[in-house]
């Protein structure tokens, strides 16, 4: 058979085909994402399931004119091949290579930057009102949500405004029962019921049909009608929501038929009015180990590890090197998680549609109820923590940074306005590494730091890390903890947790002329940083400050006192940071040293493996202490 995918340079290539040759690019598509993503890592399972969504879009539409919206993106994978990437598929997610999700720098057929779920949306509803004002030349605009991503409260705000303003907008809600981990909530199960009941909305047609044929009810129906048929409606339709809101509804579609999405989408596209297509999904399709083992398969190859695939089965797994492991950050927590639910039944887990990406699958297997789940809506995660402590529970919310930073208003109003005990476990922290910009931490600190009634820690080790969140758990007010993905140190953690002492830091290592003064994984730089300047001759103090707020401001006095230069280190923006808190402390006590300001830089940071970010931005032991060398060597030098 002919590869027609090779002849596919860009989406209007489609255009020429027929309908059985587009289903033949899709599974060819599928077939290229198995042996390419199983090789080299990557989103793998909701790829799988919208290849033939993807070109049915293409197909039909004239992109870019035609605008065609990707929510999230590790959905994309068949967009970008059939938008001129499919020779540069084998590089996406590596340092250097393709973005991995949807980028406007990176093709005119990436409409919109994606990394965060629920926003497609609301992209297309300002997209299309643009274009009936005439500020942009006229154009269809569809967008792709996954039904996890319904779950965010973003994409119903944008729902209920295209309703109300009639925007022609197409929504192709790709219904396959997961996200990353499975779909929660009132909403999810209303999508699993009417996908295992396609037919549900024909029932519907053919009872008001034949209820209208029988002579006595029929009259009765007649002096009713509306209130009849809406009764009606609500009984047997499934996108009666979407009509209350004033969408058409299209569905259930099988979302791996490409006729049938064709067929759904030009009636859609003609409609020139807000419509939804229900497509149904198999995350995974074509994968049978994703497709034969249910949600748990399902889950398990959200994303595909390197050389996890060959052939287009999984691969045997490689043996583990002997000896001790080391647990993950993330492991770490979820373990110290149970402990503490265990101590004081008060203490809950909750996560927004990350369980086992923050660790509280470890909780919820260990102890189900004191675990809650509320889908992708981080905003609804500090609400739902705010009225548990009112109520007088003890919750963690274990959000990733950046995915806490849309919950900015949540815990400014609801938690630390009213003083409440939430804590907010924030892993991720720090440069994540192949999921790039839309994922790094780096902001926490800055947008923590200036909220009343917030204590800010992170630990340098995981001993310090369950310390810290045991220091958190008895605090009468909000707390955050921000800790880095990957392995920890290995350091053992003592059976015996003991709080502590809040807003103090600790002297690791003593020196002279210079003092370096760490904040989580900035300590590590920081000892590494002193080895290398010791072989130089140059033996520095080494402090670790725990705290970012509050700050120990007598430990910061000594060092300042005691040293011709103080630096601080941080993996995390510079401006607003750790180190501006520092600097503001000791000027406000009257204290002006020298003070050296190491973190990430002012602008986003790309996709790649962390080593190979860290060696850009300088954030590396030897980086640091060739920026301490030049200091000391010019001392009338001015340092940021």
């Amino acid at each position: 058979m002919t590869r027609l995918l090779d002849s596919i340079t860009g989406p209007a290539d489609l255009h020429r085909l027929t309908e059985p040759q587009l289903a033949q690019v899709a599974q060819e598509v599928r077939e290229l994402l198995i042996d390419t993503v199983g090789e080299i890592g990557g989103h793998f399972g909701a790829n799988l399931g919208c290849c033939e969504i993807a070109v049915a879009v293409h197909s039909l539409l004239d992109s870019p004119r035609d605008k065609v919206l990707w929510d999230v993106g590790h959905q994309a994978y068949p967009h970008k091949v059939l938008t001129g990437r499919r020779d540069r598929l084998g590089t996406i997610r590596q340092y250097g290579g393709l973005a991995p999700f949807c980028a406007i720098h990176e093709s005119e057929h990436d409409i919109m930057g994606a990394g965060h779920a629920s926003t497609s949306i609301g992209y297309g509803v300002g997209i299309k009102e643009a274009m009936r004002r005439g500020d942009a030349p006229d154009g269809r605009v569809v967008a792709v949500i996954g039904d996890g991503a319904m779950t965010g409260g973003v994409a119903f705000e944008a729902v209920s405004q295209a309703g109300g303003l009639g925007t022609p907008l197409v929504v192709i809600l790709n219904d396959n029962g997961m996200s990353i981990s499975p779909n929660v909530g009132a909403l999810s199960r209303y999508f699993n019921r009417m996908r295992l009941e396609p037919h549900m909305w024909k029932a519907r047609e053919e009872m008001e049909e034949r209820l209208t044929r029988l002579p006595a009810i029929g009259a009765a129906l007649e002096k009713l009608g509306p209130q009849v048929k809406e009764s009606l409606k609500a009984l047997l339709a499934p996108g009666l929501w979407w009509e209350e809101l004033d969408w058409a509804y299209i569905g259930v579609v099988d979302g791996h038929d490409v006729k049938a999405m064709r067929r759904a989408l030009r009636e859609a596209l003609d409609a020139e009015r807000p419509v939804v297509i229900h497509a149904a999904t198999v995350k995974g399709k074509g994968f049978a180990p994703a497709e034969e083992g249910g949600l748990a398969g399902m889950e398990k190859w959200h994303a595909a590890k390197p050389g996890s695939i060959a052939n287009r089965v999984p691969a045997k797994a490689v043996a583990a090197k002997p000896g001790p492991s080391v647990p993950t950050w993330t492991e770490v927590f979820g373990k110290a998680m149970v402990e503490e639910c265990r101590r004081d039944r008060r203490v809950v887990g909750i996560t927004a549609a990350m369980n086992s990406g923050t660790g509280l699958n470890i909780l919820q297997k260990a102890e189900p109820d004191h675990y809650f789940d509320v889908g992708i809506a981080e905003q609804q995660a500090v609400l739902f923590a705010a009225g548990l402590a009112l109520a007088g529970s003890r919750p963690v919310a274990a959000i990733y940074s950046t995915f806490l930073q849309r919950a900015f208003d949540q815990i400014i109003h609801d938690v630390c306005l009213q003083r409440l005990p939430v804590t907010f476990c924030m892993d991720r922290a720090g440069l994540v590494g192949d999921d790039g910009p839309t994922h790094h931490g780096v902001f926490d600190i800055t947008y923590l730091r200036p909220l009343p009634n917030m204590t800010l820690m992170a630990p340098r080790d995981e001993a310090m890390l369950r310390r810290m969140l045991r220091t958190a758990l008895e605090l009468d007010g909000p707390a955050a903890i921000r800790y880095p993905r990957g392995n920890a140190l290995g350091v053992r953690v003592p059976s015996v947790i003991e709080p502590l002492a809040v807003g103090t830091g600790e002297i690791l290592r003593e020196g002279d002329r210079v003092a370096i003064l760490g904040y989580g994984t900035g300590v590590q730089l920081a000892l590494g940083a002193a080895e290398q300047l010791a072989e130089s001759g140059l033996e520095v103090t080494v402090a670790d400050a725990r705290f970012a707020k509050p700050l120990d401001t007598g430990l910061l006095a000594q060092l300042a006192a005691e040293h011709e230069l103080l630096v601080t280190v941080e993996e995390g923006v510079l401006q607003g940071g750790f180190g501006t808190g520092v600097w503001e402390a000791l000027s406000e006590g009257g204290l002006t040293p020298r003070i050296l300001r190491h973190g990430l830089p002012d602008r986003f940071v790309t996709h790649g493996a962390p080593k190979l970010l860290h060696e850009e931005v300088g954030f590396t032991p030897r980086a640091l202490a060739e920026r301490i060398e030049a200091a000391v060597m010019d001392p009338r030098s001015s340092l940021v």
